[in-house]
């Protein structure tokens, strides 16, 4: 793909005023959300153009290169924009798990509305200590 290429798909992007646009990850096999996170216009075009997903972290402010520090890479597959422009959807090839906590996905906690409370709906696959050896928590 071309710098052209890239510059046109990034215009249709509507980020917001901070520069940034949120991103939600979806496992390829099965559909699964797996994570939502942020990308600005460096992290989408990175994405684009190496095919490996790459966000921004808006409490580091710099690149957050998936699976970096953790080996849990997400491979992108495609990259799908939002009706309005302002969301988008990356349908990814995830090794290993997705989520810092050593989950598949982020999203394993499900409201119970008859007691009130968050319920775990999976327990970790691995340790975030073992996932993190040798880096930050993501």
């Amino acid at each position: 793909m071309s710098g052209t290429e890239i510059a046109d798909l990034l215009d249709a992007v509507q980020f917001d005023a901070n520069g940034l646009v949120p991103v939600i990850a979806q496992a390829k096999d099965g559909g699964e959300v797996l994570m939502m996170a942020w990308m600005n216009r460096d992290a989408v075009a990175e994405t684009l153009t190496t095919g490996r997903v790459c966000y921004w972290s808006r409490s580091r402010q710099s690149l957050w290169r998936k699976g970096e520090t953790s080996g849990q890479v997400q491979h992108l597959i495609e990259l799908r924009l939002d009706c309005d422009g302002d969301c988008l959807l990356a349908v990814v090839e995830q090794e290993g798990v997705a989520c810092h906590t050593g989950r598949r996905s982020c999203f394993f906690n499900r409201a119970a509305t008859d007691k009130g409370t968050w319920d775990i709906t999976s327990e970790p696959l691995i340790s975030p200590q073992d996932l993190y050896k040798h880096g930050a928590s993501h």
